[in-house]
């Protein structure tokens, strides 16, 4: 049995467009399996058929779906471009609004400080330790240590 797909490459075509309208052409046609120029021609056939605009973003194009249009063939034809692409390429926000960063709370004063132990007279052992190099193998303090770059 031969491979094949519910969509064809003018459907693919559109399904890239729609999850990445700043998609390049060549990534498209990777995606979709055929060459860069037969891209291109389904881009024009979306365009004359009033599916796809182009639009120009310095050097680069950004393509826009007209998700009101309906499916061409009669037996789809109640059904709009958006409802077809909302199945197999929701709609993506342009921008992701960063989510509002909680204030910190005040921390509560504690009412009673406890009292402090009286520092013990450093010993051989302990001038020992302080001379030690810092374990290499721990997580770095950057506030500390500076930048690591």
């Amino acid at each position: 049995m031969g491979e094949w797909t519910y969509f064809s490459n003018h459907g693919h075509v559109l399904v890239c467009l729609a999850r990445n309208p700043k998609a390049r052409l060549r990534d498209v046609a990777g995606d979709v399996g055929i060459t860069e120029r037969a891209v291109q021609k389904i881009v024009k056939d979306l365009q004359a058929a009033g599916h796809v605009t182009v639009s120009k973003q310095g050097r680069c194009n950004r393509y826009r779906i007209n998700r009101r249009k309906g499916l061409r063939h009669g037996l789809e034809s109640h059904c709009t471009v958006g409802k077809l692409l909302a199945l197999v390429a929701p709609v993506e926000q342009a921008e992701p609004k960063p989510e509002p960063k909680p204030e910190p709370k005040p921390e509560p004063k504690p009412e009673a400080k406890p009292e402090a132990k009286p520092e013990a007279k450093p010993t051989a052992k302990s001038k020992a330790r302080k001379k030690k190099k810092p374990d290499s193998g721990g997580p770095l303090d950057i506030e500390k240590q500076g930048s690591l770059f």
